[in-house]
């Protein structure tokens, strides 16, 4: 199902991601659209599913969450296990990233703690028990070269 997107959606979009408390009037004179029009797109926007939220840009450096590991999962087959497995693997505190992915691995997880200690407990040992694994490699990342959650269109 494709969706009816025009140049004002995107635009409105691309306003958003880079700073979401822009004023309806501000994206209004910034687009040469009348401001009741912006907010008419906007809550379309909500309503179509393509707008899921607004948060805020947090450091995780600044809040002493800088120990970030990539994990990827081998899983054993079974009905649904993406699903079963997936869902388990994202409730696990720290994880802020699932995603099941084709090739020799099935899922890449992206999580975050405040130190290696934090890491092996609330992630790897109840990674290790989840029977639905048959096995795993841990990455720590030892430096953040780019990470910008609002790079979806441009």
């Amino acid at each position: 199902m494709a969706l009816e997107i025009d140049k004002i959606d995107l635009e409105i979009l691309k306003m958003l991601q880079n700073n979401a408390k822009y004023s309806l009037e501000e994206i209004g004179q910034k687009l040469r659209v009348p401001k009741s029009t912006i907010a008419y797109r906007i809550k379309r926007l909500e309503n179509l599913g393509i707008i899921k939220g607004y948060y805020a840009h947090l450091d995780p450096g600044l809040l002493n969450f800088d120990y970030t590991v990539i994990s990827l999962i081998r899983a054993k087959y079974g009905k649904d296990y993406h699903v079963n497995l997936g869902s388990k693997i994202a409730e696990l505190p720290g994880v802020w990233g699932v995603y099941f992915v084709l090739g020799d691995i099935d899922f890449i997880v992206m999580a975050r703690y405040r130190n290696r200690e934090e890491f092996m407990r609330n992630f790897l040992e109840r990674l290790m028990n989840l029977p639905e694994i048959e096995r795993s490699s841990t990455q720590v990342v030892v430096k953040v070269i780019k990470e910008t959650p609002n790079t979806v269109l441009w």
